[in-house]
């Protein structure tokens, strides 16, 4: 019996010269670093719903007025010099009674362009919004992973803490809050980040507890890494992301709550730009057949806050694992 000759190997081992690209190399295999599939796949997950890209594109377009709204806007409605009595209550598309200004959504009963201050009131709804929103973020993601990483005691009373904040209506804090502060820009910012952040707090603890005993986190621990590096550098990106949905939803209630307040007379002074306080002057002649000082406002505000709402529910349906489909 003969013993066949040894297969050769050969040409299962790479050659010196055949080694494979490195997946991060220029043509090589695998995805480049500056390039994340998940992400990718999130982003076209979101455009496929006609709806949640619409309302994108439209608040893109609300956030792009309102910032540049002192150079888009045809006049300054805040600028006592240009701004006349004689001209106030004019219809949609009138001419001014003094100058050659053309109001295409008419004017208020102080003489002000309607679509000057819209595009000005939007301007301050974005950056009460941003502001307060941003700031309760970080307030409430630091409380949020403190109590969830310390645990015990610290738990027990941060989230006590948590629990007292959200059992009191949020309209109710915040009026207490404007009647002690007083009216301004910074003061209705401060009362909406008092009465956000509670939220904030609760979904990051409960998105840290979930990470902080997966296998990660355990290697982590067994490296003895410290608690710092642990917290910012491991826990606190991976329970980031309920916190986007949360703030898109607080965002808008940060919006409706200023324009409320404003209504009522203790959010904004006269003296600035909003939403709700051009809804209250129009209000005064709605039954005198003057309907266009407060419906496109009114309009404004809604439009701004439904879409912020529907963009807002499409991230939370896609990072949301039980609703997805």
């Amino acid at each position: 019996m003969t013993q066949s000759p040894p297969r050769s190997i050969a040409g299962t081992i790479p050659s010196a010269g055949s080694v494979a690209p490195s997946p991060d190399a220029p043509g090589g295999g695998g995805f480049p670093r500056w390039r994340n599939p998940a992400k990718n796949r999130l982003v076209r997950a979101y455009f496929q719903s006609p709806v949640a890209a619409i309302s994108l594109v439209i608040l893109v377009i609300i956030v792009f007025l309102a910032t540049f709204a002192p150079w888009i806007a045809p006049t300054n409605p805040y600028d006592l010099g240009t701004v006349t009595v004689v001209n106030s209550r004019l219809p949609p598309g009138a001419t001014a009674r003094i100058g050659d200004t053309v109001f295409l959504l008419g004017s208020d009963g102080a003489g002000r362009d309607l679509l000057s201050a819209i595009l000005y009131g939007l301007r301050t709804s974005i950056i009460v919004a941003a502001a307060s929103t941003g700031i309760a973020v970080l307030i409430g993601l630091w409380v949020g992973l403190l109590a969830a990483y310390v645990g015990g005691r610290t738990d027990a009373a941060l989230m006590r803490l948590v629990d007292l904040q959200l059992s009191f209506p949020t309209m109710l804090v915040a009026l207490m809050l404007l009647a002690i502060l007083g009216n301004g820009l910074d003061k209705i910012i401060a009362a909406l980040v008092i009465v956000q952040w509670a939220y904030f707090a609760r979904t990051a603890r409960a998105a840290a507890l979930v990470e902080r005993e997966k296998e990660y986190m355990e290697a982590a621990r067994g490296l003895y890494l410290g608690h710092g590096r642990m917290i910012f550098r491991h826990l606190m990106p991976n329970s980031i992301a309920p916190l986007i949905v949360v703030a898109t939803i607080q965002a808008a209630h940060a919006v409706s709550l200023e324009a409320t307040l404003s209504f009522l007379g203790l959010g904004l002074p006269p003296t600035e730009p909003s939403l709700g306080l051009l809804i209250a002057n129009g209000f005064n002649y709605v039954f005198s057949l003057h309907w266009w000082i407060s419906l496109f406002p009114g309009l404004a505000l809604l439009l701004t806050i439904v879409v912020m709402n529907l963009a807002g529910d499409r991230l939370r349906d896609l990072l949301n694992p039980r609703l997805r489909k």
